[in-house]
């Protein structure tokens, strides 16, 4: 039995009316990939695309504090020097040092957020060994019907397919 079924098409709009297809018959595990984003197939979806900034976001905001704060108390605390007239704790000259390590956390934050929630690294995929699915990076777009579903039964799966008239369905062993 294979572990999935993959349809392709030769465009998105296409594409999206076989994700709102296997929508409507209430899939819920499937896969899409395109060469470029499809904004129609990714709100069809349910997809939202605000995680990755709202953890750089508290990535940057959270190293920014504390790195105010590892300077405050370096400074006013821990070794506590009077260099020119100033106070110990001049917390304005904190505050490019806070910036910079705020940016570069944040930059760090987006990077390691867009992994995790991409599930990455995947470094093996079946659907890699699929002959002609490289052409999903350049102008080819499909839709993968997972067995995990509690739908893939029978011939209920290649039906749904079929039905959108792709270029062709392969099983995915």
């Amino acid at each position: 039995m294979s572990r999935a079924l993959i349809a392709e098409f030769d465009e998105p709009e296409a594409l999206v009316r076989a994700v709102r297809a296997a929508l409507a018959a209430g899939w819920t595990c499937f896969e899409a990939y395109a060469p470029h984003p499809v904004p129609d197939a990714a709100a069809a979806m349910g997809l939202r695309g605000n995680r990755v900034g709202w953890s750089s976001a508290i990535f940057g905001v959270l190293a920014g504090i504390s790195a105010l704060a590892l300077t405050w108390y370096l400074s006013g605390v821990a070794y506590p020097l009077e260099v020119g007239g100033r106070p110990p704790v001049a917390w304005p000259a904190f505050l490019p040092a806070a910036y910079i390590v705020a940016v570069l956390w944040a930059a760090l934050g987006a990077m390691f957020a867009m992994l995790w929630f991409n599930g990455l690294p995947r470094l093996h995929h079946p659907v890699f060994d699929l002959p002609g699915f490289d052409r999903a990076s350049e102008d080819r777009f499909f839709l993968l019907l997972s067995a995990e579903d509690p739908l893939y039964v029978g011939g209920s799966a290649e039906a749904l397919l079929r039905a959108q008239s792709p270029l062709r369905v392969e099983p995915l062993a």
